[in-house]
């Protein structure tokens, strides 16, 4: 049976890297400016930030620990630890659902979107969208997903740069690609915040994120933001837990986590200093959902001094983005095989990334010639959820709040006091253990209970 118990990343800035590549993804800079927008601005961002703290970093630290403890991918290091505990490996059917079906479900319809940031760097690069008016800019998006040649194209083009760099393994495929791409992405993104100040209204940005009215914070504003955290972050599905395999026994894993959601957290807040200068510019609406980046911004750049530049450097930055965390969530999947079967990495990349394929092909044709197939239409909650729909409303509102749930629960109450304590502080009954243990038991477990109640409703 092959582990991948010897391999470890080369070096500790390398593992920061690949863990802020698999955190800083769509959610970010895709999800998080329509988000805060649709939930009012300064509000949002302040519980937010409350939000990461609270839940996001502590079922972080409890994947890292589990994944560094175990020394396998996800399901055999639940097994291992739980066995280590005294528990039964039957846990380890949560690494299965999570980090095998559910990574590989998140990571069908989420080539999907990479394909769209693939397209339109090409599209606006080569001017499409000069001086095109809204109507048209909506158009363009409308014809891009109702063309299933152009998008099986794009769709199949970014699965298959996830399959090759994961193939080539850790070291060779993994960390070369993050060691390249998140610099340029960071680099890049700091461009274009500093594009935005300057032909943008910055100001108006500011006090959008950061003036809050409290009276717009409630319920629903609440439970968006912790949810919104969770999926930033990127916990739930094990891909943390599998690059935790990976870290070597010096990292320090509390200090790794905060400087991950810290890095995770200025990324969305300079995806919105990037996003709303540009759409207050042009008086368009904050609020716009996911068409905001893919219709509204577009549209804003087309009609901007350097907006072709800038435009095709934003749909880079966001394919940069997407691949680094698409290249995450075939990690778990790939390490379950190689710890099960005999097959080799690039094997093991190339059967997942297949699996990946066929399943994102239905959610690729969800915007044409399955725009009217509603797979589970007769169940109530799945009404009128074409295969895309389906797909990210299994993996977004049900598994990843359910799987930190049950990662939390692992961690917190099934694995020995002294084991996490020896992964997360060397054994010392530290304060910060203490209150990681708190939050783990009880806060995470709560408020994500909530969570999930709230989006499977929704």
């Amino acid at each position: 049976m092959t582990t991948s118990s010897g391999l470890q990343w080369s070096s500790r800035m390398t593992f920061l890297l690949a863990a802020v590549g698999c955190a800083v993804g769509l959610g970010n800079i895709w999800r998080f400016p329509y988000t805060a927008g649709v939930n009012g601005g300064g509000a949002f961002v302040i519980v937010y930030l409350g939000a990461v703290a609270l839940l996001a970093l502590p079922v972080l630290m409890a994947e890292f620990m589990v994944g560094r403890r175990g020394r396998h991918g996800p399901p055999a290091a639940i097994a291992a630890v739980a066995r280590e505990s005294g528990r039964s490996e039957n846990w380890r059917w949560m690494g299965l659902l999570l980090g095998a079906l559910g990574a590989l479900l998140a990571l069908s319809f989420y080539s999907v979107v990479g394909a769209w940031t693939i397209a339109y760097a090409f599209k606006i690069g080569a001017g499409q969208l000069q001086q095109v008016s809204a109507d048209g800019a909506a158009a363009v998006f409308d014809n891009l997903n109702a063309s299933t040649a152009e998008l099986l194209a794009w769709f199949t083009a970014f699965i298959a740069a996830t399959v090759f760099i994961s193939a080539r393994g850790l070291h060779a495929g993994v960390e070369k690609a993050v060691k390249f791409m998140m610099p340029a992405l960071f680099v890049m993104l700091v461009a274009m915040v500093i594009y935005a100040g300057v032909v943008g209204d910055f100001s108006g940005a500011v006090d959008f994120m950061f003036t809050a009215d409290f009276s717009k914070i409630n319920s629903r504003v609440v439970l968006g933001a912790f949810g919104q955290a969770f999926f930033t972050v990127s916990v739930g599905l094990t891909n943390m837990m599998a690059y935790g395999a990976y870290i070597e026994r010096t990292t320090s894993l509390p200090r790794a986590s905060v400087i991950i959601v810290s890095a995770d957290t200025a990324v969305a807040l300079l995806a919105g200093f990037a996003i709303f200068p540009i759409i207050f510019l042009h008086g368009l609406e904050p609020g716009a959902g996911p068409g905001l980046v893919f219709m509204t911004l577009p549209f804003a750049f087309g009609h901007m001094p350097g907006g072709t530049i800038f435009g095709t450097v934003f749909f880079v930055l966001l394919f940069f983005a997407a691949l680094t965390s698409s290249i995450a969530m075939l990690e778990p999947p790939v390490s379950w095989l190689r710890d099960a079967t005999s097959l080799s990495r690039r094997s093991a990349a190339i059967a997942s990334g297949c699996f990946s394929f066929v399943l994102g092909i239905l959610a690729a044709l969800s915007f044409n010639l399955l725009s009217d197939v509603y797979p589970l239409g007769s169940i109530g909650m799945f009404e009128g959820k074409t295969f895309f729909d389906l797909f990210d409303y299994l993996v977004t509102n049900i598994m990843m709040p359910l799987g930190g749930i049950l990662v939390a629960v692992f961690a917190g109450w099934v694995i020995k006091r002294e084991f996490s304590r020896d992964e997360l502080f060397e054994g010392r009954d530290a304060i910060g253990y203490r209150i990681w243990l708190f939050l783990t038991r009880f806060v995470a477990p709560a408020i994500l209970a909530f969570v999930l109640v709230d989006m499977a409703s929704s």
